[in-house]
């Protein structure tokens, strides 16, 4: 206690040395940010003043009159707030084709956390098969075997933001049991055990996985918590896509409240929301459930995107029973007349044993396809499931199956679920962050189909349409809930505020003009308003362009330390 005590003093003297010097005129600094109102990430009210930036580092904040600078941005009018954090991102693979991270970089993010599945291990070649399908199209093969090896390739490629990553539970169960709905016997387990242990002395964050989708699915409660125990041993977390976010969304929530306490590991639910209209009033005992358990003390948060439709496949209308084996397995399964039928009969059911997004969206007009990899199928780009059925004259659960098939791929689909008092009710919830659940591309990018509108405009959206327009919560809680708050809750060491001493992650940004320009018909529109964004003491964003910099970092893990 008293060595602890005592290098609290010391680092105590040094912020104070550090405050001093924002006080010497001759101080120079590499950039000087001058005249803006910084929101230093704390949900504090802004101040007036500057940030003095060295190196990597913030040295300064304050006063800094008289100081000299190589570079001196003039903020006069403009917000200056720490880099925000995309706390689920899946540019992952985008990254190895083009490094600048644009529509997320446009918006200020300059660190992404990849999750709900993770790029290593792989440990079968039919895992290093499946990756390969991901990477055809950018002329990469997958030639890295951990999770640490894929971050590594893409910091040495050269990245605009920083990264990190939670190692998937999915790749643990794959590297063992394949992706049969099986439960491993307690040799397998300890295998299983043995995978998250090397994956958190590697750098990972924690444990991450997506239960409505096999082979996710087929792991149960127990399965869950003996991954995270080891993932706790490290200072690991639980992120999590529960198993429903509709008609049993309490019942998903207890289980990750119950991971959390018997594994004894802070949990976070991934994109939080109550899908389907028969389910928005769970949105509320939802969060009353949460706030119990943080009540009681248990290390409890969500994350969302601010938006009242999502993104997954078209696979999401069939049960996951179908793909026992892998997406091939239930490919073939599908071309076989009596399965089908049987299909047929209980997406119509509307049973609450799965996540039913065909019954969850409430109409086919609510189920927009985006993107097709056959060409013969790309004129349906844009198109609502019930427009093609009727263009097809078949019927629409018939027409699901039909895509799948022809299309050979689950068919990324937008499912319009959620409603616009939801959204809001969660974005006041001061344990909610926010992430894109979207790669982040360039404006040029359109021959990946139809996306999302969230992967340009999520977090603009936030602070001028939600803080701004809506006044939904103030400008400095929208940003402490983009900086801080996620970097605590992700161990992000020395990021999220605006301190000296931390890492120079900035974003200078209008308040008055900061907008989302991306719609779901028009999607690859940049956001605006922010016009600088600096990385690691680089700036990567300059009068809204990219400079061409790549001063990304790998952000490793808790564990990491522990590696011998």
């Amino acid at each position: 206690m008293r060595v602890t005590f005592l290098l609290l003093i010391v680092i105590t003297s040094f912020y104070d040395l550090v405050a001093q010097s924002t006080k010497t005129p001759s101080r120079h600094f590499d950039i000087l940010v001058r005249n803006g109102l910084i929101y230093d990430g704390s949900g504090q009210p802004p101040v007036s003043g500057d940030v003095g930036i060295l190196g990597d580092r913030v040295l300064a904040v304050g006063k800094l009159a008289g100081a000299k600078a190589t570079t001196i941005l003039d903020a006069k009018g403009k917000a200056v707030a720490p880099g925000f954090i995309n706390v689920l991102s899946h540019t992952g693979i985008e990254l190895l084709r083009d490094g600048r991270s644009m529509s997320d970089t446009k918006q200020g993010i300059t660190t992404e956390v990849f999750g709900e599945d993770s790029w290593g291990p792989i440990a079968t070649q039919d895992m290093r098969d499946q990756v390969n399908l991901f990477l055809k199209p950018y002329n990469q093969t997958c030639d890295w075997t951990t999770l640490a090896e894929f971050l590594t390739k893409l910091q040495k490629k050269g990245i605009t933001p920083n990264i990190a990553s939670y190692l998937g539970a999915a790749q643990v169960r794959q590297a063992i049991l394949g992706e049969a709905d099986v439960k491993p016997t307690p040799d397998q387990l300890n295998q299983m055990r043995a995978i998250v242990r090397k994956g958190m002395e590697e750098g990972a964050l924690g444990i991450t996985t997506a239960l409505i989708y096999p082979p996710n699915s087929f792991a149960d409660t127990d399965e869950l918590i003996a991954l995270c125990q080891e993932s706790g041993r490290y200072g690991g977390r639980y992120i999590a896509h529960i198993r429903s976010e509709g008609d049993r969304l309490e019942e998903a929530v207890g289980e990750l409240i119950k991971i959390g306490k018997a594994a004894n590991v802070p949990v976070e639910l991934y994109h939080f929301k109550a899908s389907g209209q028969r389910n928005w009033p769970k949105m509320q005992s939802t969060i009353d459930l949460i706030n119990r358990a943080r009540q009681r003390g248990q290390n409890i948060t969500a994350n969302m995107y601010t938006y009242t439709a999502g993104a997954t496949g078209l696979t999401s209308c069939l049960p996951p029973y179908l793909f026992n084996g892998g997406f091939m397995a239930g490919w073939k399964r599908l071309q076989d007349p009596a399965t089908r039928q049987k299909l047929k009969a209980e997406v119509q059911q509307k049973g609450k044993d799965w996540e039913n997004m065909y019954d969850l969206a409430g109409s086919t007009e609510n189920i927009l396809l985006t993107a097709f990899e056959a060409d013969s199928l790309k004129k349906y780009n844009g198109m609502t499931l019930g427009q093609i059925a009727k263009t097809w004259h078949k019927d629409p659960i018939e027409t699901i199956m039909d895509l799948i098939v022809a299309d050979k791929t689950r068919v990324e689909t937008t499912y319009f679920l959620m409603s616009e008092e939801n959204v809001k009710k969660g974005i006041r919830q001061p344990w909610v962050s926010f992430g894109s659940d979207a790669g982040s591309l360039s404006e040029d990018r359109k021959e990946v189909g139809v996306v999302h509108p969230r992967t340009f405009g999520n977090f603009a959206r936030l602070l001028g349409k939600y803080v701004r327009d809506e006044h939904v919560i103030s400008l400095e809680e929208a940003i402490r809930r983009l900086t801080s708050l996620p970097a605590s809750n992700h161990k992000l060491v020395n990021r999220g505020l605006l301190r000296p001493g931390y890492y120079a992650d900035v974003v200078i940004f209008d308040p008055a003009t900061i907008a989302d320009k991306a719609t779901f018909a028009e999607p690859f529109q940049y956001s605006v308003g922010v016009q600088y964004v600096l990385v690691n003491g680089k700036m990567v964003l300059k009068d809204g362009e990219h400079t061409g910099a790549f001063p990304g970092r790998t952000i490793w893990g808790p564990g990491r330390k522990s590696k011998k």
